[in-house]
């Protein structure tokens, strides 16, 4: 039985009035992130992580934000096209460890759903999906309330 790692990495711009999502649900904040889709940085780099292990690519070549298929999608839909084409491809997800990087708001009260809510999309269990978060000290774009950052590593094995 093979394996594989894959890792993603995801980045989008906070302002007022923009919406929240997070490991898919939405966070109560005064700034969100401005995307062509729902801006989940989270599941985005998810998506990265889960195509790169099986090599497909990355989520732009698959999920073209020049397309407008993809305006204002749900990211939770997004991942679970992923899910499908690795899938597809005789993988299946061991594991997945993510880090999210933003000053605000604290996420760590929502963190168990957003590892269900991934889990679920999945078809795995919780206890595979790990969330974690930091705040980088104030420092940087992110420490500055600018943008957010996620950081994705998961282990396929072929089936």
């Amino acid at each position: 039985m093979g394996q594989r790692i894959g890792f993603g990495v995801d980045v989008h711009r906070l302002a007022p009035g923009e919406t929240l999502w997070l490991g898919g649900i939405l966070i109560p904040s005064d700034l969100g992130t401005v995307a062509h889709s729902d801006g989940d940085v989270l599941l985005h780099a998810l998506c990265d992580a889960l195509l790169g292990a099986a090599k497909l690519g990355d989520i732009g070549s698959n999920f073209p934000d020049t397309s407008g298929e993809f305006k204002d999608i749900d990211s939770k839909e997004l991942l679970g096209r992923c899910g499908r084409l690795i899938a597809g491809q005789g993988w299946s997800v061991v594991n997945a460890d993510m880090t999210l990087c933003l000053q605000q708001p604290r996420i760590r009260p929502y963190i168990a759903r957003m590892e269900e809510v991934m889990a679920g999309i999945l078809g795995i269990s919780a206890d595979r999906v790990s969330v974690k978060a930091t705040t980088t000290e104030k420092l940087g774009y992110e420490g500055r309330r600018e943008g957010v950052t996620a950081y994705a590593v998961v282990l396929l094995e072929n089936r």
